[in-house]
C-alpha cells in the first residue's frame, strides 16, 4: 500500500520535487519518442502525404486522451486533496469513479467517432490526397478508445498517491511497445498509417495491463472495485471542476491544430506535413516542462488541503527556477540542431525549408513556456475551477485561433507560423497575474484565522 505522508510533509523540497518530478518527465520524455518514433517511421515510407495524413489525424487522436485527462487529472487532483485531509475512503471511491467513467465514456466516444467518420474527416481538412490514410488511421484508433482513455487516466491517478515510479512503469511498457511495433507494421508488414494506428492502440493496452495488474496485487491505498463507485457527495464534481478544464484543454488543443491544419492546407500539403513534423520536435521542449509541473501537481495538493501554505510556496519557487533553466537549455538544443531533427524525419526539400521556419517560431516561447504550465498544475492542484477554466480557455481557444486568423490575414503563412509563440507569451502573463492574485487571496485567507 502506498504512504507517501513523509514525501508530502516532510522531505526537503528539493528532493520532494525530483521523486514526484524525473519519473513524470521520463514518462513525458518517452511520449516524445513515442510521437516522434510514429512520425519517423511513417516518414520512411517516403511518402509526404501519409506523413500529412498522421498529422490532421493526431488531434483527433488527443480527443481521446482529453478526456483521459478528464478523470486523469481531475481525479488526481481530488484525491491529493483528500489525502492531505486524511480522508482516505474518499480518496479509494474517487479513483473507482475515474476507473469506470474512463472506460465507460471511452465505449461511447469509440462509437460515436466510428459512426461519425466522415464528419471527422471533413472537419479536419483531409484532402483526397490524404483522406484514405487518415480515415485507416482513424478507425483502428477509434477502437481503442477505452484503453486510451483509461490508460491515460490511470497515468495521473497514480500519481495522485505519490506512485510516481509506478505511473513512469505503466507509460513506458506502453510506450516502448508501441516504437518496438511501429518499424514492424509500418515498414517490414506494409501497412503505413493503418500499422502505427495498431501499434498505438497495443501499446495503450499494455499500459491499462499493467495499471490493472498494479491494482489487483494490492499495491495501491486506491481502489478500482465496483462496490467503492461512488457518483455521489460530491465526488463526480471534484473531479469534473479540475477535470473539465484539463479535458477542455486537450480538445481545444486539438481544435486549434485542427483550425492550423485547415489555415495551412491553404498553401498545400507540403506545409501541413512540414508542421507536422515541427510540433512533433517541439514536444521535446513542451512535454518536458509538461512533466516536471504536472509530476509536482500532487504535492501542491496535498499541501493546499493540509493547509501548508509555506511549503507549497517553497514547491512552486523551486519548481519555477527548474522550468526555465530546463526550457533555455531545450530551447538553444533545438535551435542549434533544427536542420537535422526535420531531415530525420523526411528528407523532402519542401518540407525541411517550411519545418526549419516553423522550429525556430515555436522555440521563441520555449525558455518561459514551463512558468505557463507551472501556473496551470498549481491551479489544478489547488481544485480552483474557475481560474483553471479561464487558463485553459484563453491559449488555445480565445488567444490562439483568433491569432492563427489575423496573422493569417495580416502576413500569410509566415503569420501562421507565429501564432503559437505570441499566445504563448499572452497566456504566461495571465497565469502569472491570476496566480499571484490566488497566493494574496490565501495570505488574506491566513490573517483572518489569525485574528480570529
Amino acid at each position: 500500500m502506498k504512504d507517501n505522508r513523509k514525501l508530502f510533509e516532510e522531505a526537503p523540497v528539493p528532493k520532494a520535487v525530483a521523486l514526484m518530478a524525473v519519473p513524470t518527465m521520463i514518462s513525458m520524455l518517452v511520449v516524445v519518442i513515442y510521437n516522434m518514433a510514429d512520425t519517423f517511421f511513417i516518414g520512411q515510407t517516403g511518402d509526404p502525404m501519409q506523413v500529412a495524413a498522421v498529422s490532421l489525424a493526431t488531434p483527433v487522436f488527443m480527443v481521446f486522451m482529453a478526456l483521459g485527462n478528464l478523470f486523469g487529472i481531475g481525479g488526481s487532483s481530488a484525491i491529493s486533496r483528500a489525502l492531505g485531509e486524511k480522508k482516505i475512503e474518499r480518496a479509494r471511491q474517487i479513483s473507482s469513479f475515474c476507473c469506470y467513467g474512463s472506460l465507460g465514456l471511452g465505449v461511447i466516444m469509440a462509437l460515436l467517432f466510428l459512426i461519425g467518420m466522415n464528419g471527422i474527416l471533413k472537419l479536419i481538412g483531409a484532402s483526397e490526397n490524404t483522406i484514405g490514410f487518415a480515415r485507416e488511421y482513424l478507425t483502428y484508433i477509434a477502437f481503442g478508445g477505452p484503453f486510451i482513455m483509461f490508460g491515460t487516466a490511470y497515468g495521473n491517478i497514480l500519481r495522485g498517491e505519490g506512485a510516481a515510479k509506478e505511473s513512469m512503469i505503466g507509460n513506458m511498457i506502453g510506450t516502448v511497445t508501441n516504437i518496438v511495433l511501429d518499424p514492424i507494421m509500418i515498414l517490414m508488414l506494409n501497412w503505413g498509417v493503418a500499422g502505427a494506428a495498431i501499434a498505438t492502440v497495443i501499446g495503450n493496452i499494455a499500459a491499462s495491463a499493467f495499471y490493472l495488474l498494479y491494482f489487483l496485487r494490492g499495491k495501491s491505498s486506491l481502489s478500482i472495485r465496483l462496490k467503492d463507485f461512488r457518483m455521489g457527495d460530491r465526488i463526480a464534481l471534484s473531479v469534473t471542476a479540475i477535470g473539465v478544464p484539463a479535458s477542455l484543454n486537450n480538445i481545444l488543443m486539438s481544435c486549434a491544430n485542427i483550425v492550423l491544419n485547415q489555415v495551412l492546407a491553404g498553401y498545400g500539403d507540403t506545409p501541413v506535413a512540414a508542421m507536422g513534423v515541427a510540433s512533433k520536435a517541439n514536444m521535446l521542449v513542451v512535454l518536458l516542462q509538461i512533466g516536471l509541473c504536472a509530476g509536482i501537481q500532487p504535492l501542491i495538493g496535498y499541501n493546499y488541503g493540509a493547509r501548508n501554505k509555506k511549503r507549497l510556496m517553497k514547491v512552486f519557487r523551486f519548481t519555477g527556477l527548474c522550468a526555465v533553466v530546463m526550457g533555455t537549455i531545450l530551447t538553444l538544443f533545438m535551435v542549434v540542431a533544427r536542420q537535422s531533427i526535420i531531415q530525420a524525419f523526411i528528407n523532402d526539400a519542401d518540407v525541411v525549408f517550411y519545418g526549419i521556419q516553423m522550429i525556430i517560431a515555436l522555440q521563441l516561447s520555449g525558455p518561459v513556456i514551463g512558468i505557463l504550465f507551472l501556473c496551470i498544475n498549481t491551479i489544478q492542484g489547488m481544485g480552483k475551477a474557475l481560474p483553471s477554466l479561464i487558463l485553459t480557455v484563453c491559449r488555445q481557444g480565445l488567444v490562439f485561433i483568433p491569432l492563427v486568423f489575423l496573422l493569417n490575414g495580416l502576413f500569410g503563412l509566415e503569420g501562421v507560423i507565429y501564432a503559437q509563440p505570441t499566445a504563448d507569451f499572452v497566456s504566461i502573463v495571465l497565469s502569472v497575474c491570476i496566480c499571484l492574485s490566488i497566493f494574496k487571496k490565501m495570505e488574506h485567507e491566513e490573517l483572518v484565522q489569525v485574528e480570529e
